[in-house]
């Protein structure tokens, strides 16, 4: 009989790679592991008189929003600035730069002349020691620049515990091929085990093909064209029934507004920046004064890269932020506007058709409905969509299932207390309130 081999040996040869790749991944952490610990190391506060610990908290309440450590913004950028003053001198003019400027110092008028003579804010209830915190604070060293991340080389193969995507990869392909490799000798085996016994494999009668017997019979036919047809109706409804409908727009917007940074992690109001939807028809798209109401003073993205709410670099939303200054023509070196204005194409998402009327100040001012009931949870959006069908059946069943606030509402009060005593109810819906009628909506 023809010898299949030693079975022994084969099962060394798999042990022996399975050890191998075991030991070279245990080789790859080891060196991730030491390539981080470095970077692990804390660095040392810097030594000085003050806490700058202390001083960056102080920094951030009082003098973060006129200041920058590396960049010039109302006022004057504060790295190092204890070398450039003597402690003395900062004292009397953080406490009162006024009464310095008028007493005619020479290092206080210049600073008040070369940044368009803008009062700086007093600062009396600091004591010298929070100042020396302070300047403690504007001493330390600049971190350095962080190298882009780049989707080419090995940083970008690397995996959160530092072993390699391609070595990973290699590993699943060994053993993807040792799989093979076992099944084409199980193959091998059973084939020499049935040629060595003489053992013949019979084959299964071949019948009718189920096409043809599917075919020939006329009740099965008869049931399959039916259920095609509804099927079909069925689709084609709901096709033409989506026609206008734009539920999920998300159009690419000429600046990127990230509503999960502003409306989510910073908290501002929706009505701050679309005020007009209290007392208008129509929410407005804010003009950029209002973006430069707070991006005056910040040229550069803040948030940290571990936040969960940040999708793109630091680089990519201070670029954006870059984009705006080009459209109003802000100078951020400079501080001044330089009258170079840019027009900014919004793409509309949102748009009812002409027939339809939509009062905003109706349903947010006197309704005191929240923009996230027909906009979507628009602080958890990177980028603004349409959350909502807007389509007229989507609309009548708000207004069955929403019931009216009249609590210090003036608005609804006389029409409720009439309406409810007639209806038997304490809580009116908009539909019990007219919200059904043609004319509401459609005149």
């Amino acid at each position: 009989m023809k010898k299949l081999g030693n079975p022994k040996s084969f099962s060394k040869t798999i042990f022996s790679l399975a050890f191998f790749t075991m030991f070279v991944l245990g080789v790859s952490a080891q060196e991730a592991v030491a390539a981080a610990a470095p970077a692990a190391v804390a660095a040392a506060p810097a030594s000085g008189s003050g806490d700058p610990v202390k001083g960056k908290e102080l920094f951030n309440t009082n003098c973060a929003a006129c200041h920058k450590l590396d960049a010039k913004m109302t006022g004057p950028a504060l790295r190092g600035v204890g070398d450039k003053y003597d402690k003395a001198w900062l004292y009397k003019w953080i406490k009162n730069s006024s009464d310095l400027i008028k007493s005619g110092d020479a290092k206080a008028v210049k600073v008040y002349e070369e940044f368009a003579k803008a009062n700086m804010t007093a600062f009396p209830q600091l004591s010298n020691g929070d100042i020396d915190n302070i300047i403690a604070y504007t001493m330390e060293v600049a971190p350095a620049a962080e190298t882009p991340k780049t989707a080419v080389g090995g940083a970008a193969n690397k995996t959160e515990g530092g072993v390699s995507n391609n070595l990973i990869l290699g590993v699943l392909a060994f053993v993807l091929g040792i799989l093979v490799f076992m099944l084409v000798t199980v193959k091998r085996l059973l084939k020499n085990v049935i040629d060595a016994k003489g053992l013949e494999v019979a084959e299964a009668p071949k019948g009718l093909p189920f096409w043809k017997a599917f075919v020939k019979n006329q009740f099965l036919m008869v049931v399959t064209a039916i259920l095609f047809l509804l099927i079909s109706a069925y689709f084609m409804y709901g096709y033409f029934m989506q026609i206008g409908v734009d539920q999920g727009y998300e159009p690419i917007q000429p600046i990127h507004y990230s509503h999960k940074i502003h409306a989510g992690e910073n908290g501002i109001d929706c009505n701050y920046c679309h005020s007009s939807a209290r007392v208008s028809k129509h929410s407005g798209i804010p003009s950029l004064n209002v973006c430069m109401n707070c991006h005056k003073n910040i040229a550069e993205f803040q948030g940290s890269k571990d936040s969960t709410y940040v999708e793109y670099t630091k680089e990519f939303y201070t670029g954006e932020i870059q984009k705006l200054y080009d459209a109003v023509g802000w100078d951020k070196a400079t501080q001044k506007y330089t009258g170079k204005t840019k027009p900014v194409k919004w793409v509309r998402i949102h748009n009812l058709p002409d027939f339809v009327y939509f009062n905003h100040a109706q349903h947010v001012t006197v309704g005191g409905i929240e923009c996230q009931k027909c906009h979507g949870e628009v602080q958890t959006y990177e980028v603004m969509k349409q959350a909502q069908p807007l389509t007229m059946g989507w609309c009548i069943n708000c207004h069955r299932e929403t019931n009216v606030k009249v609590e210090d509402n003036g608005y609804y009060k006389k029409i409720h207390e009439q309406l409810s005593k007639k209806l038997g109810v304490s809580k009116l819906t908009a539909a019990q309130m007219g919200g059904l009628e043609c004319g509401k909506c459609h005149y």
